[in-house]
């Protein structure tokens, strides 16, 4: 209880508080962590709007796109978004609301706060870092995709609308009735993307090298991520303020000429008509949870870096809310968008929306261009949805990549600075040795290895990370425990109901999602190819790469402590965050100071008033407690 206190050197003996007895000019309180570990002083978010922007980037990218309209029309489509909005209030906002608590209270990365919260499961902090890395390989390829087209859009007609091009096949056609086209036939849209942007070849045994141009292009997509981000929280806090709201405008811009197409309503309604029936399987509520887990991002390690950036008081809990609302409601705004073109589409070919609807990025790169390629003014509405899936992209993925600065400089400041002199180093190394290990997607049989990252990385890994994660924080360090860390932030504890989901619904919810995901568990294909056994091998490599963080954590932390393995790991389940906020006392107890600002909790010497101690214990007993 007494370790975030310490005598000052060269002035009195007696016990200081380093919040109360400061300075006019000594820097504000930066929570128990950093006043266990007093160190240089940490980046912060210039205003609360940066870390809001940047937080509602994060959390919205490419998937409010395609994936969450996909999910809802495949999943019951109105029906699904009462499991979606379930999942949301028990699992997806209390663990935000958890993340970014975390994050603010120990103003550290994901391994540097797990490990203080449980250093027996700090490999989870550790897993959540390397799935963040794997994942920024291959983010940034969609990105290089979104690129590609935008340099394309400057075209009348489009590229993909005419079947004239040398990479067309002579199963091209741009017929639009359906019934006249055989079953071979194929889009412009989708030769355009298999052909021109994949060059795909056969399978995964014929990988070939990158391609020149999509190299060139995913060089591009890194130096503007650089350019975001080189510079931390100060350059990215400015960046925010375009990349998080202009994709907006678009959207709204593309949702209102979408409902002014033919066929727009029949798209809508095909978006949102019930499939009652379907929220009787099991499948439909792990979408809802899946799709709660990808968007906003929890267990990605994203919300708990980009929190430690923040004020040690600042108000975590309109925070989540405002993300978690801006992001439910960014997907339905999506959602109305993409299907009204879809209806459209649809009313050309004749056919229904369930037609011309499709999975994955094709919905973003086949389909939704093709019918783009039919509206008035094609070149513009083109140029601008790309623009859009740009913004977005890079505004998840510059806060991916600022997870792994924040790790590495975290733990690793001493050596960056004697070696690498500057940060902007740093920055730069990671943007080139991700660059170089994303190379191999934008090759000819790139795309199947593209296929593998996504599903082992980020599906099979995350729901494991995820429950050990919050097993760390809501069992082992106490869900009532980070009630009082964020009593002691803001003055006020959560609701209960935050508490009971920490303790009960969240857990059981990712295990149970979880154990679903292994029972239902198929080897990953794409399309109708089907990967041979070593191929899927690799997937379950890439997938261990993170899962083995876990025991390797464990250990080291077992390593580390003294005693007998008894003694060791009960020793590595003690936080080593001193647990001030268990100590309750009322505001108007402790002078004007303390009514003015709540949130902060009392000096040695008030606890000594309460507890009835008659001074306060030798200097030397308190830096020992410390340690």
């Amino acid at each position: 209880m007494l370790s975030s206190v310490w005598t000052q050197p060269r002035q009195e003996n007696r016990v200081r508080d380093p919040m109360l007895d400061k300075e006019d000019d000594a820097p504000e309180h930066r929570g128990p962590v950093h006043d266990m570990e007093p160190g240089e002083p940490r980046d912060q978010w210039a205003r609360k709007a940066e870390f809001l922007l940047a937080m509602v980037g994060y959390a919205v990218g490419l998937g409010n796109v395609w994936r969450f309209p996909y999910l809802c029309y495949k999943s019951g489509g109105g029906a699904f978004l009462i499991p979606y909005f379930i999942m949301l209030f028990l699992c997806g906002i209390p663990l935000l609301y958890m993340e970014l608590a975390v994050g603010q209270y120990t103003q550290q990365g994901p391994v540097g706060a797990l490990g203080k919260i449980c250093p027996l499961l700090k490999g989870a902090g550790l897993a959540t870092v390397v799935i963040t890395f794997i994942f920024s390989t291959y983010y940034n390829v969609i990105i290089t995709w979104a690129l590609y087209y935008l340099f394309n859009s400057f075209q009348e007609p489009l590229p993909w609308a005419r079947c004239d091009n040398p990479w067309n096949t002579g199963n091209c056609t741009t017929g639009m009735n359906r019934s006249l086209l055989h079953n071979d036939s194929t889009s412009p849209s989708n030769e355009f993307f298999d052909h021109n942007v994949l060059e795909i070849s056969s399978g995964i045994d014929d990988f070939g090298a990158p391609q020149w141009d999509l190299s060139l292009t995913l060089l591009l997509a890194w130096i503007i991520v650089y350019l975001c981000i080189f510079k931390g929280v100060k350059s990215t806090g400015k960046v925010v303020y375009f990349t998080a709201t202009f994709p907006y405008i678009v959207l709204i811009a593309l949702l209102i000429r979408g409902v002014t197409l033919d066929g727009a309503v029949d798209g809508i309604l095909f978006f949102l008509e019930p499939k009652w029936h379907l929220l009787g399987t099991a499948e439909v509520w792990i979408n809802a949870a899946a799709q709660n887990f990808n968007s906003i991002g929890y267990a990605f390690g994203g919300c708990i870096a980009l929190s430690s950036y923040n004020k040690f008081n600042n108000n975590v809990f309109k925070d989540t809310l405002m993300i978690a609302c801006i992001n439910s409601a960014t997907s339905l705004l999506a959602g109305f968008a993409i299907f009204s073109v879809m209806g459209y589409m649809a009313f050309l070919q004749g056919t229904t929306v369930e037609e011309v609807a499709t999975q994955g990025p094709g919905l973003a790169f086949v389909v939704y261009p093709q019918a783009i390629a039919t509206m008035p003014v094609s070149p513009l509405w083109s140029i601008l949805f790309f623009i859009m899936l740009l913004l977005l992209g890079i505004d998840s993925q510059f806060c991916t990549v600022e997870v792994i600065i924040t790790t590495l400089y975290d733990h690793f400041h001493p050596l960056i600075r004697k070696y690498l002199k500057r940060k902007e180093v740093l920055v730069l190394l990671v943007c080139c040795v991700s660059y170089l290990l994303g190379l191999p997607n934008i090759a000819p049989g790139g795309m199947y290895f593209f296929q593998l990252i996504d599903f082992y990385a980020a599906a099979i890994s995350l729901m494991i990370i995820a429950f050990f994660e919050v097993v760390a924080i809501s069992w082992i360090y106490g869900a009532n425990r980070l009630a009082r860390n964020i009593e002691e932030m803001t003055g006020n504890k959560p609701w209960l109901y935050f508490i009971v989901c920490w303790y009960g619904l969240s857990p059981i919810l990712i295990g149970g999602i979880m154990i679903f995901g292994f029972i239902q568990y198929t080897p990953v294909r794409y399309g109708d190819y089907y990967y041979p056994g070593w191929g899927q091998a690799i997937g379950w490599v890439i997938a261990s790469l993170s899962i083995i963080c876990l025991p390797i954590g464990a250990i080291h932390a077992l390593l580390k402590e003294k005693g007998g393995f008894v003694e060791r790991f009960m020793a590595t389940l003690k936080s080593k965050i001193p647990d001030r906020g268990s100590l309750a006392f009322e505001p108007e107890e402790f002078g004007s100071y303390r009514k003015e600002d709540p949130g902060l909790p009392p000096s040695y010497n008030d606890i000594s008033r309460q507890e009835g101690f008659a001074s306060a214990p030798p200097p030397s007993s308190v830096q020992e407690s410390a340690l």
